[in-house]
């Protein structure tokens, strides 16, 4: 339930400061709380892989060696934020404050409340594999990518942003925005019914900024979130589940070139809108490779993975990491980095047997052709989900997670790191927000 913003005010003590604060007048948020106190359980259709957390590159032109050394400088930023200590409401709370933004690979919950969702996963088998096999909404059989990295930096995973009450404390320490379904378009995802879309999202996270300024002050908020690391997950859904699906009108509308060019445009007003936010360090997470997912496979006459889906998320990724090089370039204080998911995930999917699996061309609930592509509880999992990369038609399992997070993990913890982007001076404003390229069809 969500509960009126109290305008309490909080201390803080700053031990240190990572970056400029930069300032800049929030928005009023426009999203709706459609059916927050709603918890009825409503059958499931499909939702899609997303986007996954794998090696981060900088936003650069600089050579693979100096992008792990970059991503090294985000990383030792984190870690002196998981130093600071501070204290709101007389709770002390320790570790690096995350803001996450996604859709189903990185929903932890938040489509649970919405009662008229059809992207849920909050029934078994979904959680087996979760503490005390509990289906909390995750898409898949235990953890996610970020489950496994938020343990990495010794902190618990941010909250779904609908279980939070903002007259607590909870959403200090960071907070889950993303929703199964979601897109960077709005259209996206529109016949999942209820979710929220990044947009939305952002919305959300202006919610929460206001109750943070609310209780801790105004240039504590600042710099707690100029500080924060924001992690976009977002991207594949525009794919599988918009521009190559022959309902969806974007597939017939535009070209391909063209529907790139519309997504860009349309993350780089996003991306602005969040730096207006105070969004300093940023990583996005590039596309994997989408027509080697079981969903995809089934569609190719011999089962292999479909080489013009696989060319579309390859164009995607260049063109994401061109626009990240140019924020870096152009917005004081800006640490935008790409995950280069292709890569890593393509290895697990190539070489199955040297990641410690087995299976990686279809799922482990073999729900590869069945309508929505859920784990469904009529489904029967296979009996080792640890020897299988994908859990679902869409969405890795457990055990890839968690090969996935170590990886990312050795990355940052083995490269050295260059000096930091330049800050701008306390108090100079953002840039506007530029126009987005066509209305939401949603």
């Amino acid at each position: 339930r969500f509960i009126a913003l109290h305008s309490t005010q909080a201390g803080r003590k700053t031990i240190d400061r990572f970056t400029t604060i930069i300032t800049r007048p929030s928005r009023r948020a426009t999203v709706l709380y459609r059916t927050i106190n709603r918890r009825r359980p409503a059958m499931q259709i499909s939702t899609n892989t997303q986007t996954l957390v794998c090696v981060l590159r900088f936003g650069s032109t600089a050579p693979k060696q100096q992008a792990m050394a970059a991503l090294r400088a985000l990383v030792v930023g984190i870690a002196i934020a998981a130093a600071h200590c501070w204290v709101a409401g007389g709770t002390a709370t320790k570790g690096p404050v995350t803001y996450v933004f996604g859709d189903s690979m990185s929903d932890v919950g938040n489509n649970n409340y919405f009662q008229l969702s059809l992207a849920r996963s909050n029934y078994p088998w979904y959680g087996i594999d979760y503490p005390n096999g509990v289906a909390t909404g995750r898409f898949t059989n235990g953890r996610t990518i970020g489950d496994y990295m938020a343990a990495k930096f010794g902190i618990p995973p941010p909250p779904p942003f609908l279980s939070l009450s903002m007259a607590d404390d909870d959403f200090l320490a960071g907070v889950n925005f993303a929703s199964g379904g979601a897109g960077i378009l709005n259209e996206t995802g529109v016949y999942f019914v209820e979710y929220f879309s990044f947009d939305e999202q952002i919305s959300c996270f202006e919610t929460v900024k206001r109750a943070m300024i609310a209780k801790i002050g105004k240039e504590a908020a600042e710099e707690t979130v100029n500080a924060a690391m924001f992690q976009i997950g977002l991207g594949s859904n525009d794919y599988i589940n918009n521009f190559l699906q022959p309902f969806m009108a974007d597939g017939t509308t535009y070209t391909h070139d063209q529907f790139i060019r519309l997504l860009v445009a349309t993350l780089d007003r996003q991306l602005k809108r969040l730096y207006g936010l105070g969004a300093r360090k940023v990583a996005f997470n590039g596309l994997p490779p989408l027509g080697c997912i079981p969903s995809q496979r089934v569609k190719s006459a011999t089962g292999e993975c479909i080489a013009q889906v696989n060319s579309y998320a390859v164009q995607f990724n260049a063109a994401a990491k061109k626009l990240l090089d140019g924020m870096n370039a152009k917005l004081p204080g800006a640490q935008m980095a790409l995950a280069d998911c292709y890569s890593v995930v393509k290895e697990l999917i190539d070489h199955p047997e040297r990641n410690g699996f087995t299976t990686s061309d279809t799922s482990c609930c073999g729900v590869d052709t069945k309508v929505g592509g859920l784990c469904l509880p009529d489904s029967t999992p296979c009996r080792d989900r640890k020897a299988y990369v994908f859990w679902d038609a869409y969405h890795t399992s457990d055990a890839a997670n968690r090969v996935i997070a170590d990886r990312l993990w050795a990355s940052m913890t083995t490269a050295s790191a260059p000096a930091p982007a330049p800050a701008a001076r306390a108090g100079a404003p953002g840039p506007a927000a530029v126009p987005a390229p066509s209305p939401s069809r949603a």
